[in-house]
């Protein structure tokens, strides 16, 4: 019995080795390469066709129309029997403007400007200061930031630091400050080094293709290159075209028709040697230094030790409706020019998927949800438009505003649209003067998501963690305005240092460097700053389209304990009674505009006078004031 059973685990074990062997086994290099057609089926997809630029429709309220983006808005309400809220007040415009555009909350000073400001015009030229400011760049850099997946250290065990790596973010926040035309920013992060050899400053661009984790300490460096430009790869597919493309390494896409070898197609634009190439003033960044072309395979089932059939570089069939090819290298060319190739391809202006994902990335970040809500998945799993018309029209009038992202912008905050009032405020006048409101607030068609769906109102928003952390310096008037150079480590909880490796977080000495704006906060892969933590910092291993918005006890509780909030908030009522001396009511209006950002009312003012009187200081009635909901969220 024991001699039969040992045959048997023998007979097993040979099986499993047998299997292993065949698996591991490479794929000949001759086997013909097969991959399923593209069909008329595939081609119906709405994300797939062509880019037309609709007509602004003709609505029934016409006056209440200010740009194109209202008419087509306005036209699916009044096909739906909805109207639009009216519009917000002028302390919530200055709040919203200011918070979405630049990150920080309008200063005293300024809304001294815009309360007492009787021009027409004082909206429009709120705008484009705004748009004119620094401040611009660093909040807008952060969102793209995100879906750069950026840090400054590599990631996994040892989370090594990258010391340059900090130059790619400046060379973002610069961008968007410069207004860069869109298409020359994509075009660089793809090319740089092609399209202007010598300029380090472009070179600091191709930063974007290395912005992911990496395992530079590995044993197989032919595994970590594989990883790298699969990762590399299915980035640019999201960020660029708004397809997932990353699954399509091991196997052709289960749902879109993106298949193994249009994978590989497209991966073979980034194929260089060497790949890790580290510039010693400006980080890690792509330097194609031959026109050569490196021999690119499709690797069977993603497996790096399995090379498969020969496939050339070129652009997913789905979005090449065109058949355009990848531009083969001169005879004097100092680069192979694919990725030249790929980012003019990109940037054409019938391109079907690069403009309209574009454009809907910034209405996300006006809105907080895109017309297209899955923004970096425009695929057949993904969602279908809220308007269709809108977003063609956005991304064809794009090239006519010659790129540039602040027009359009400012195209869409002086929209009526952008301008309305919140859900919350412009319904709670209706239910006060007609109870059938209440139902129709929670039935069907009418409900509260359906009608932010349609933009019938403006959707109210909670910020993220680095604005809220930016508000509590601003307000309290200790904000460091110091732009660019390396990222600065304040201090963190001991709880959390212990989880680090030795030396992983030395502080910054300067401490007046630690009240820095949070986009220059050093960005470690493996930790994230507490209060960002808990307000949804994304995890920088991979591409963000979106972040999360979550409700959950610990940031509260940090902006009840927090150093930050508590500091800030002492801070603060130090600078008030110093203005203000024993005048109470005079300090509870400067409390009320320095954290709210507006005048407090008569019963803000009753209720604040018998939290003072029950010996409670300025200081605690800051950081209630920090800790209201009117603190986090914009209206």
């Amino acid at each position: 019995m024991r001699q039969s059973r040992t045959i048997a685990l023998l007979i097993v074990a040979s099986g499993l080795l047998i299997a292993v062997a065949i698996c591991l086994s490479p794929a000949a290099a001759d086997e013909p390469l097969t991959e399923p057609p593209i069909t008329e089926s595939d081609r119906g997809h709405w994300a797939f066709q062509p880019l037309n630029r609709p007509v602004p429709p003709s609505v029934q309220n016409a006056d209440w129309c200010r740009t194109a983006i209202d008419r087509f808005i306005l036209a699916r309400l009044e096909k739906e029997k909805l109207g639009p809220a009216g519009e917000a007040d002028r302390a919530t415009l200055l709040r919203r403007l200011c918070f979405d555009l630049t990150g920080l909350p309008p200063s005293i000073e300024l809304q001294n400007e815009v309360f007492t400001d009787e021009s027409p015009d004082w909206y429009e030229r709120l705008v484009d200061r705004l748009l004119a400011s620094p401040s611009y760049g660093e909040r807008w850099a952060q969102h793209w930031l995100d879906v750069a997946r950026f840090a400054e250290t590599d990631g996994f065990e040892h989370d090594h630091v990258r010391p340059n790596a900090w130059r790619f973010r400046d060379w973002v926040i610069d961008a968007h400050n410069r207004d860069l035309p869109l298409n020359e920013f994509i075009a660089l992060q793809l090319a740089g080094d092609e399209l202007r050899p010598g300029d380090d400053s472009a070179l600091v661009a191709t930063g974007f293709l290395f912005c992911g984790p990496d395992m530079p300490d590995i044993n197989l460096q032919d595994e970590r290159r594989h990883t790298f430009l699969n990762d590399m790869t299915g980035t640019v597919g999201s960020v660029f075209l708004g397809l997932q493309m990353g699954c399509a390494a091991c196997h052709d896409h289960k749902y879109d028709p993106i298949s193994q070898a249009d994978f590989y197609r497209l991966r073979a634009c980034f194929e260089v040697e060497p790949l890790f190439d580290t510039h010693p003033q400006l980080g890690q960044v792509m330097r194609e230094k031959t026109a050569k072309i490196p021999t690119s395979r499709l690797m069977e089932r993603g497996d790096f030790r399995r090379p498969g059939p020969i496939v050339q570089a070129a652009f997913p069939r789905i979005a090449n409706v065109s058949g355009i090819s990848i531009t083969a290298p001169t005879d004097d060319a100092k680069s192979s020019g694919r990725r030249t190739s790929l980012a003019t391809w990109l940037t054409r202006a019938d391109n079907p998927l690069a403009t309209r994902v574009l454009v809907n990335r910034i209405w996300q970040g006006h809105f907080g949800t895109g017309l297209v809500s899955s923004s970096s998945d425009f695929g057949v799993m993904g969602t279908s438009p809220t308007h269709e018309e809108l977003l063609d029209w956005l991304a064809t009038e794009l090239p006519r505003l010659d790129w540039s992202r602040k027009r359009l912008h400012r195209l869409i905050v002086m929209s009526s649209v952008y301008r309305q009032a919140s859900l919350d405020v412009a319904e709670l006048a209706r239910v006060q003067t007609d109870g059938s409101k209440k139902r129709e607030l929670n039935s069907g068609e009418f409900s509260y998501a359906r009608r932010l769906s349609l933009l019938a109102s403006f959707p109210r928003r909670r910020l993220d963690g680095e604005a809220i952390r930016d508000a509590l310096f601003a307000a309290s008037g200790e904000l460091n305005r110091q732009p660019g150079g390396p990222g600065f480590r304040p201090p963190l909880p001991d709880e959390l240092v212990r989880t680090l490796l030795k030396s992983q977080w030395p502080v910054t000495p300067e401490v007046e460097q630690h009240r820095r704006r949070s986009v220059y906060l050093f960005a470690r892969r493996n930790l994230r700053y507490p209060i960002f933590e808990a307000f949804d910092k994304p995890d920088s291993n991979a591409s963000c389209p979106r972040r999360n918005v979550s409700t959950i006890a610990p940031q509260a509780l940090l902006l009840l304990n927090a150093d930050d909030s508590v500091v800030a908030a002492k801070r603060l009522a130090e600078k008030i009674e110093r203005q203000t001396s024993t005048d109470r009511g005079a300090a509870i209006e400067l409390a009320y505009r320095h954290i709210l950002n507006r005048k407090p009312t008569a019963d803000d003012v009753r209720d604040a006078q018998q939290f003072l009187t029950s010996d409670s200081a300025l200081a605690d009635l800051c950081l209630a004031l920090f800790n209201l909901n009117e603190f986090v969220y914009v209206d």
